[in-house]
């Protein structure tokens, strides 16, 4: 994954009209790559001026960026003409597409190499006995989680057997899941593990399921919308991140009552019965006010 994700940077900008009319001043804005940010304010406040820098517009209506920059994919652009800007954007979707087809293709290729085996990160988290898909490079072995959008493979969550983290270079990410599906009810997790847990859970409770991991909280907002009922099961952070994002799903949500674990965590702590009674409390309370 690249470190810097941001494909708009707005660093404290400043627009005149006619050299003299200060218009904003003081603006910053930062775009991730596949995000969507919303540009608030009341009228006059400058919103069309901003897009207007961005896109090279102002000079139209001798309107001028006198300080601060707008980089566009690493490259500063608010001295480019309108038309050059529009070629970058277009260059740059082009490598975007280019980049999907590419991780997905490479994350095909992967799973066709793979063997289902044991793997000491879900040794680690309680399943010493799952089979994953395990790819071995260099005598090392990695599970690999396939990420898909319906049935469209797009890319793979790589985790090594030091329980690092990656996602394929250029892949697809939003919207992008892996599921366990039972033909029952759709339940919604950031991490694989936790995912285990719950089904897990949900075996020990002998009820249907149907579980999506969505490999980050923002991505479980983003999955949650597409579904008409589901539930959350977030993870406690400590920096509250899964609880706000399930907060604004509207969705019914439950977490662990320990600040700093997933279910992963709670069903290793407190055994798979009491863990699986705590989901099945939460599942029934939802049920009846449902």
């Amino acid at each position: 994954m690249q470190e810097d994700n941001k494909i708009l940077k707005i660093n404290n900008i400043e627009v005149k009209y006619h050299e003299v009319i200060l218009v904003i001043k003081g603006v910053s804005i930062e775009v991730p790559e596949g995000g969507i940010v919303a540009l608030l304010g009341a009228n006059g406040a400058g919103k069309s001026t901003t897009l207007k820098a961005i896109s090279g517009l102002l000079k139209h209506e001798d309107g001028h960026v006198t300080d601060g920059s707008i980089e566009f994919m690493g490259q500063r652009i608010d001295r480019m003409p309108p038309e050059k800007i529009a070629k970058l954007a277009k260059q740059a979707d082009d490598k975007r597409l280019a980049l999907q087809k590419q991780a997905a293709n490479k994350a095909a290729g992967i799973l066709d190499n793979c063997q289902r085996a044991m793997h000491p990160y879900l040794k680690r988290k309680g399943f010493e006995e799952e089979p994953g898909n395990v790819y071995v490079k260099e005598t090392r072995g990695y599970l690999i989680i396939p990420m898909r959008i319906g049935s469209q493979l797009v890319g793979a969550q790589v985790i090594s057997e030091d329980g690092e983290k990656k996602f394929l270079y250029g892949q697809r990410t939003k919207g992008a899941e892996f599921v366990f599906d039972n033909k029952g009810p759709h339940i919604l997790t950031e991490g694989y593990a936790t995912a285990l847990s719950v089904r897990a859970a949900m075996k020990a409770l002998k009820m249907r399921y149907t579980i999506h991991v969505c490999f980050s909280a923002q991505n479980l907002l983003h999955v949650s919308q597409g579904l008409a009922d589901c539930f959350i099961v977030a993870d406690n952070d400590e920096s509250q991140t899964g609880e706000r994002m399930a907060k604004k799903s509207g969705k019914p949500f439950w977490m662990p009552p320990t600040v700093g674990q997933d279910f992963n965590d709670m069903h290793q702590a407190v055994g798979l019965f009491k863990a699986s009674q705590e989901l099945g409390k939460a599942l029934r309370s939802t049920s009846r006010t449902s």
